[in-house]
């Protein structure tokens, strides 16, 4: 990359994350993302204050991504009324911190938050997590992706 690339480079905004983040999805499995009917995937700065408390986070960098909703495996045969729908929260500037620190692309990165934050709607173990997070780098070795 030349000095003039590297002086027009800028961080991703929220857009462009959730954008990055929208493209990692459909990099899943598709039987993955089938099973993820409903669940709404949104991309934040930080995470609220409230959610740090319960987290028991010493800063607001110390949470990347996070799922909240009921689970597949808590989830019942009918629906309760008014119950909001499952989401995914992304935390770009602690995903970007995270990024800058380590070796590893903001799209490895992205897709690494986004699995782990949908295994714990699927009740998955962290084996499970890394096996499909293998599947989609072999995927892309495979088609060039």
């Amino acid at each position: 990359m030349s000095r003039n690339e590297w002086a027009a480079l800028k961080s991703p905004s929220l857009e462009e994350l959730e954008a990055l983040a929208d493209q990692a999805f459909s990099a899943l499995p598709q039987g993955f993302r089938d099973l993820c009917a409903g669940i709404v995937i949104r991309v934040d700065d930080f995470p609220a204050d409230d959610v740090l408390e319960a987290m028991k986070c010493e800063t607001e960098f110390d949470l990347l991504g996070l799922f909240q909703g009921r689970g597949l495996a808590q989830r019942e045969a009918v629906a309760h009324t008014g119950e909001m729908p499952n989401m995914i929260w992304l935390y770009r500037r602690p995903i970007l911190d995270y990024w800058a620190e380590h070796d590893e692309s903001l799209g490895a990165l992205v897709t690494h938050v986004l699995v782990h934050e949908i295994g714990h709607h699927f009740g998955l173990s962290d084996e499970d997590m890394e096996e499909i997070e293998q599947q989609i780098e072999r995927s892309a070795v495979t088609t060039g992706v």
